[in-house]
């Protein structure tokens, strides 16, 4: 078996294979650095981070931060950090990328090949396998190829060559800081906290997660907004990698909007983000119309894509990578194995690239008049915009929508007493 794409998903695939007795598994990851160095953040519902510990993907071992609140704020005069207008449950753990990255390399069985610097060109399918064709100009075949590629993927561009990654018409500005750099006063944002700034046509979430290599504290911050049409013309095109790099236009863009709208403490803190530490993040949909083909497999943003609203993006990867492995245990036909992988994992990946434009419009395109919300209003639009339905990845084994779907942290419309004086004792300063 050849998985090609060697970063969360692709390490999560080869232990899935490794644990249903492929008798070969090969990795191909076209970087040639460390891929533990990527130092973002993401964050993993409490409920499904419990079924991928039970089924041995992850553990309380690998390093994380507990999350547990979300505060919405909005700049107001009087109070440095923003005033909350609401508060919803937030029950997350929060990883650094390239650590957890790294506790999934480290897992792979030495009997697994994982090759770096190796770059997969092109995928050629076959009746019963498929070739590789390599960037130095090698070719390979294997009886089965899963694609953990990502977004451009080569795998799904050999399975359907129309299901291109669409632009959603905004961008994420991201960066990272040592929690050590935040600004005074410190009791403005809980460790437990993914404080959420808000104003008219985007917002920005902050949580803490752990250093690189786990060590120490890092604070992470993603905001979200669409920028100047100078700006978003090379985004538009998936076939071409767009730029990460966070360019004077759009620094300028992002100052604008802070001066504009942020309190003093959030736009002290991004400020204070090194540079080099900065990046943007075009926002792309797609789903593949079935995650197996063939001798071909997706899984992970490969096979599907959903804007990082939905809190499911790690969590959908070794959720596919889960599912994956137990298929092929369950059958010895490989086909049977692979139609029933597909059954389960398409309709998770089309529910959530859904959640994710209803939240991007919800939050982002057409956002609400924040500044005259308060708890009941800002839980209701929760509701209506569907982030009581699939926020934070679908219960494993479920089909979207089911009752047993839903996370148990969902805030109904009436607040509770707990949301109520984290309103009015824990928020604000």
């Amino acid at each position: 078996m050849a998985i090609v794409g060697g970063s969360i998903a692709g390490c999560a695939a080869a232990l899935a294979a490794a644990r249903a007795g492929a008798d070969e598994v090969v990795v191909y990851e076209r970087a040639a650095g460390r891929l533990q160095d990527r130092g973002v953040g993401l964050a993993l519902h409490n409920d499904r981070y419990a079924e991928l510990e039970a089924d041995g993907y992850l553990d309380a071992g690998m390093p994380w931060v507990q999350l547990a609140h979300r505060p919405w704020l909005v700049r107001t005069e009087a109070e440095r950090a923003g005033r909350a207008v609401g508060v919803l449950p937030f029950p997350f753990r929060s990883y650094n990328w390239g650590s957890l990255w790294q506790e999934l390399r480290s897992r792979i069985p030495e009997a697994v090949e994982y090759r770096t610097g190796a770059a997969v060109t092109e995928v050629r399918p076959a009746g019963d396998g498929a070739s590789l064709l390599l960037a130095d100009g090698g070719e390979e075949r294997f009886d089965l190829v899963v694609g953990a590629d990502g977004y451009r993927s080569v795998v799904r561009a050999a399975m359907y060559p129309d299901a291109l990654a669409r632009y959603g018409g905004y961008l994420a500005w991201r960066g990272t800081l040592p929690v050590e750099q935040l600004p005074d006063p410190h009791e403005a944002f809980p460790e437990q906290d993914a404080a959420t700034v808000v104003f008219p046509g985007g917002h920005m979430i902050v949580y803490r997660i752990p250093g690189p290599g786990g060590v120490g504290t890092n604070v992470n911050w993603v905001l979200y907004a669409t920028p100047p049409p100078a700006a978003a013309l090379r985004f538009d095109d998936p076939s071409v990698a767009p730029s990460r790099t966070a360019t004077d236009l759009l620094i300028s863009f992002q100052n604008t909007l802070m001066e504009e709208h942020f309190p003093d403490y959030w736009r002290e803190m991004v400020h204070r983000t090194p540079r080099e530490e900065m990046f943007v993040q075009p926002m792309y949909d797609m789903a593949a119309p079935h995650f197996a083909r063939g001798r071909l497999v997706l899984l992970g943003d490969a096979a599907s894509i959903a804007r990082p609203h939905t809190g499911s993006g790690a969590i959908k990867a070794l959720q596919d990578a889960s599912v994956l492995g137990r298929a092929l245990r369950s059958s010895d036909d490989l086909a049977v194995a692979l139609h029933a992988y597909d059954a389960e994992r398409a309709p998770v990946g089309r529910a959530i690239l859904e959640l994710g434009r209803n939240l991007g419009r919800a939050q982002v395109q057409e956002t609400p008049a924040w500044a005259e919300m308060d708890q009941r209003a800002v839980e209701a639009w929760w509701q209506n915009a569907g982030g009581g339905t699939g926020f934070g990845g679908h219960a494993l084994g479920s089909r979207p929508g089911d009752a047993e779907d839903t996370p148990t942290a969902t805030p109904t419309a009436t607040p509770s007493g707990f949301l109520r004086e984290v309103i009015d004792g824990g928020v604000r300063e």
